[in-house]
């Protein structure tokens, strides 16, 4: 049984590997998100880019897939169809940029995950404001979509830009994390085709992401609880403190 899990990894990066899982289901049942990025952010550290990006495919999933129903079905439905936009273009640029990962060099693409976390976060913990115009908010739509598909297909990580938007159209802390659930969703399964296409997504590397599922429904169900004793306000500077943090570990690592 551990063979089919294990992608050759010995015991202790297991362990390690579903500790993390653990510690980055609690933070998304709190925050809404932040899973894959702790989880490639953490990974990374002891195996392969690659490895761990498969790796957090599973987890991300099934934990998306609690989250975008958690206020149930019609919920989820008319997030879906607020913002479709946004949700095509992502998945059509994900499945495709998902192509190029195995070209990419390693420390670049930390680099290109770490530095706008970082950017984003700290503007809007300085206070800077990101506000959209009504007559605007259409065409960043569909931009933010395009972004969060480029950027999700190589690293497994299409948050930033969703939420970028969401923050400048001052959505509430309820329906925020609804909403990305939903966008989580749907860009997680399409990262699993991207990837089955490109071979990242192998019988061996899910069978390793299989494993990771259960310490990440656990604290998923964990950060629930946080999550609804947070006023609105705390929640917006924990998501952003959370982004500065994961942002840092991995120009850290590319550094």
């Amino acid at each position: 049984m551990l063979e089919l899990v294990s992608a050759g990894l010995p015991v202790w990066a297991l362990v390690t590997a579903m500790s993390v899982a653990f510690v980055a289901g609690a933070i998304k049942g709190a925050l809404g998100f932040a899973m894959p990025m702790i989880l490639i952010s953490g990974l990374s550290s002891f195996m392969s880019v690659e490895l761990a990006l498969a790796g957090l495919m599973l987890p991300t999933l099934i934990t998306n897939l609690s989250q975008a129903f958690r206020q149930g079905a019609s919920a989820a439905w008319g997030s879906i169809r607020r913002y479709w936009r946004m949700l095509s273009v992502m998945v059509v640029l994900l499945v495709l940029s998902a192509q190029f990962l195995v070209m990419l060099p390693e420390r670049a693409l930390l680099l290109l995950l770490g530095g706008p976390i970082v950017a984003f976060a700290l503007l809007q913990l300085a206070g800077v404001p990101l506000r959209l115009p009504v007559q605007r908010r259409r065409r960043a739509e569909w931009a933010s979509g395009a972004v969060a598909g480029l950027y999700g297909g190589i690293s497994g990580i299409w948050g930033p830009p969703v939420m970028v938007y969401l923050i400048s159209v001052d959505t509430g802390k309820r329906d925020m994390v609804r909403v990305l659930g939903v966008v989580f969703l749907i860009g997680a399964v399409a990262l699993i085709g991207g990837h089955l296409m490109s071979g990242v997504a192998t019988a061996r590397t899910l069978g390793f992401s299989a494993l990771l599922v259960v310490p990440g429904m656990l604290g998923l169900w964990l950060g629930y609880v946080v999550q609804d004793r947070l006023d609105a306000a705390q929640f917006r500077r924990w998501t952003l403190i959370m982004l500065v943090l994961t942002g840092l570990n991995l120009l850290r690592q590319a550094l």
